[in-house]
């Protein structure tokens, strides 16, 4: 069937002829692939929202903490309070070569710090420069703590995201004024914009961030370590070696191996498989709903035209018997099958789109997008492939029905 303007033409008109049915029909098309990017996208949206929750935190990585012991063990009774110390960062290095990555954190709750006349709440947190490969920190102003901030115990500090907005709400460089946190000046060096609720010992955000060899000397903690955040190498389970760094520690503070309360180790792998489980279940329950919803319009529109055809037989019949061909027959039903679910897929594609991208710009904070609420090019480009098959096998089964019908029962129908 060759396709022209007079074709094209005719097909409108035959879809125009009863505009309410066609709009009808079309709608099932349009919700169908309304539903099924809205729901693609903005899975993609629920799937960064969750994982924000545990922004740049590494996914191979574990804590470990100090806790009473639950076992009396070498001559200790249960309930024995304990501390690890810098000496357990060396032996995990040493006796656990499976780590990439060992670091000590120091913490302090109840600390205040303030600028001018401004003053906030915080979590004070000492660490050393490597806890950026543990947890990267998103640095929006200056930058983050380097290894001559360690050695020289400068005091300086990287301030979190809520900590910044209420020491200078009117926002700007702070890098380089001065703070002062529990009697003690500190020089602004970075601004961590995180906002993760991952929580080691207060989350990102409302947390300042200063020299673990500086909270050391000044809060007098000596060698005593509050957290142990270790990462492992590629390839390594974080599960396989947990209770060799158990017995690692165990060994030097007289704590039975056996005892997990004792020395727990927050595993973070484990966590975020919970995290892919949990979304790949959302990822088939979208695209069931979705194709199932697709499909049902499909149906609905083949239905419709199968109902058109039996309307059209004498037209049809007339057709043949002054020489239309049955391809010439079958071209245009399923041309019209295929413009009919085009511009209803289309339109709804549109209107997907457009609503998620308002659901973007509600997400945005600072200027910074937080959860992107969008489907991909070869997304989008399934759904028009997706679109054109339906709108073919849509268009079929009316299409043979009117290849088969002759011109003298038509006749005989009229």
């Amino acid at each position: 069937m060759r396709l022209d303007f007079d074709t094209y033409k005719e097909i409108l008109d035959t879809l125009t002829r009863n505009k309410s049915r066609s709009f009808l029909t079309g709608f099932g098309v349009f919700w169908g692939v309304f539903m099924l990017v809205g729901l693609i996208g903005g899975g993609s949206g629920l799937k960064e929202i969750l994982s924000n929750n545990f922004e740049g935190f590494a996914t191979n990585s574990a804590i470990i903490f100090a806790q009473p012991t639950t076992k009396a063990f070498d001559g200790y009774r249960k309930g024995r309070k304990w501390n690890m110390d810098y000496s357990d960062v060396d032996r995990l290095k040493a006796q656990v070569p499976e780590l990439d990555i060992v670091t000590p954190m120091l913490s302090g709750w109840g600390s205040n710090v303030t600028f001018k006349n401004k003053k906030s709440s915080c979590s004070l947190k000492g660490l050393l420069s490597n806890y950026a490969k543990v947890e990267s920190p998103k640095i929006y102003y200056g930058r983050y703590l380097n290894e001559m901030d360690m050695q020289q115990h400068r005091k300086v500090c990287v301030l979190g995201k809520k900590i910044y907005k209420n020491l200078f709400p009117g926002g700007g460089n702070p890098c380089g004024q001065l703070v002062r946190i529990d009697s003690i000046y500190y020089c602004v060096v970075g601004v961590d914009y995180s906002s993760g609720n991952m929580s080691i010992n207060g989350r990102a955000e409302e947390s300042v961030v200063i020299p673990l060899t500086l909270m050391q000397q000044a809060y007098n903690y000596g060698n005593q370590v509050h957290l142990i955040c270790v990462t492992a190498k590629r390839g390594i389970k974080m599960s396989k070696i947990t209770q060799k760094m158990r017995d690692v520690i165990a060994r030097s503070h007289s704590v039975a191996p056996s005892d997990e309360k004792a020395i727990t180790v927050f595993n973070t792998e484990v966590m975020f498989g919970m995290l892919d489980n949990l979304f790949s279940g959302v990822n088939f329950l979208i695209w069931l709903v979705g194709i199932g919803t697709l499909f049902a319009g499909a149906i609905g529109v083949s239905n419709i035209m199968m109902v058109t055809v039996r309307e059209r037989t004498t037209e049809i019949g007339i057709r043949r018997a002054i020489g239309a061909t049955p391809k010439s027959i079958l071209g245009q039903i399923i041309s019209e099958s295929i413009l009919l679910t085009s511009v209803a897929g289309m339109s709804g594609i549109f209107f997907a789109v457009m609503i998620l991208q308002l659901a973007e710009m509600a997400s945005t904070t600072d200027g910074i997008v937080t959860s992107h609420f969008q489907i991909g090019f070869w997304t989008a480009l399934g759904a028009v492939v997706i679109l054109s098959i339906l709108g073919v096998l849509s268009g079929l089964a009316p299409a043979f029905r009117a290849m088969s019908i002759k011109p003298v029962d038509a006749m005989r129908d009229e």
